[in-house]
């Protein structure tokens, strides 16, 4: 999966911005980015703090390598 240019903090930083009344096509002219990316992270991000987001990507990379590990006692389970 491609990994993202902006970090979360610089994501929410963005989204507050825009919250602050700046219009969706300023900041995809200011920072280089879709509007659809912005929508995307509204979608993702919107009402969230830094250490909320930070929270949820610590919850994601728990949960992907909780997958993995069922996954390979799943495989070992049919091995034997």
């Amino acid at each position: 999966m491609k990994r993202s240019r902006f970090s979360e903090e610089q994501i929410i930083g963005i989204l507050k911005e825009h919250e602050a009344g700046v219009s969706v096509a300023d900041l995809c002219r200011k920072h280089g980015v879709s509007d659809a990316s912005i929508d995307k992270w509204k979608a993702k991000f919107g009402g969230m703090e830094v250490s909320e987001a930070k929270r949820l990507k610590a919850l994601e990379d728990e949960n992907t390598r909780l997958k993995r590990l069922l996954a390979n006692a799943m495989l070992d389970n049919v091995a034997l």
